[in-house]
């Protein structure tokens, strides 16, 4: 990416949600999750196609990394096609990125598909998550599925904290909250130095353990997404502005919360004006590698910030 192209872009969304398939039928699990989503987040939820997304993003001149969620062991949802994903993405790389999700446990299959779908389909992260997928990120069965991802030193998000996956549904909808505390991630960052590790969300009720573990682990980042940052705690807002402004990345969660309406809200919440384009833009740029080659780089080994202020 020129440096031109990344001043001119309004921001970098780096977590999106394919949730409608254009190839698979409507599935029955899926309705029921996204029904009791929309309600939760009190909002009636878009269901946009891939392409109504890269539309959605061109016209606010953004660009937004997007996945699915593999949860077919754990829920019996039908998963989107990781092939679908990075086909429907191919056609709109001006704006959209795409990862990959696996459910670790699929072992020596799941590596078999990350290594194709890395060097055949161009996919350039992955995502997890541990409460709808079911188990623990230092899982040393989910190790060998790492070694792939940190072969190709691309990164991995995590999802963290309470999600609103299963939220208000009986028994919430199956889903268990013990997998998704960050610290679990400290034993993956010293295991797996070379896969930058991206813990989503606000981490309630562990904030402060994802801040440890960022502040500690030079590959470890924090995305924003999921809430809107009139909610985020002041302690994050503190660490965002100062030792770990180029560790916090801007993400919505869309379709579940705009980034219309995140944006608004960052503007009202006290992050310095140097700080802002860090977090909307350029970290994102580093820890994807856009500015390795005017398409999306390939393979450069991260280079991690420098903390300042750090004890």
């Amino acid at each position: 990416m020129t440096e031109q192209k990344q001043d001119s872009l309004v921001a970098i969304d780096i977590h999106t949600h394919a949730t409608v398939s254009t190839r698979n039928p409507p599935d029955e699990v899926a309705i029921a999750f996204d029904k009791a989503m929309a309600e939760y987040f009190k909002e009636k939820m878009p269901r946009p196609t891939i392409e109504e997304t890269a539309q959605y993003y061109r016209e606010r001149n953004m660009m937004a990394v997007i996945f699915t969620v593999d949860t077919e062991r754990a829920n019996g949802q039908v998963r989107i096609s990781n092939e679908e994903v990075a086909e429907e993405v191919a056609k709109h790389r001006d704006v959209l990125i795409p990862f990959a999700s696996i459910d670790p446990l699929r072992g020596k299959m799941g590596v078999r598909e990350a290594r194709r779908l890395i060097e055949d389909y161009g996919i350039r992260g992955f995502k997890f998550h541990p409460s709808s997928q079911e188990f623990y990120p230092n899982d040393r069965a989910a190790y060998d599925l790492y070694e792939v991802i940190a072969e190709h030193a691309l990164p991995a998000i995590f999802h963290s904290g309470q999600t609103g996956v299963g939220a208000r549904m009986r028994g919430g909808g199956g889903v268990r909250l013990k997998y998704s505390d960050p610290m679990f991630l400290d034993d993956v960052a010293v295991d797996f130095p070379d896969m930058p590790i991206i813990i989503a969300h606000p981490s309630f009720p562990w904030q402060e353990n994802a801040l440890a573990v960022a502040t500690h682990k030079p590959q470890v980042y924090i995305d924003l997404s999921g809430w809107s940052p009139k909610y985020f705690p002041p302690i994050l807002i503190q660490y965002a502005n100062t030792i770990l402004k180029d560790k916090m990345l801007f993400g919505s969660d869309f379709p579940v919360l705009t980034p219309d309406r995140w944006l608004a809200d960052f503007e009202k919440i006290g992050i310095r004006d140097e700080v802002k384009p860090l977090i909307l833009r350029d970290n994102a740029v580093r820890v994807l590698r856009l500015n390795d080659d005017p398409v999306y780089g390939r393979y450069a080994r991260l280079k991690p910030p420098t903390l300042d202020g750090c004890c």
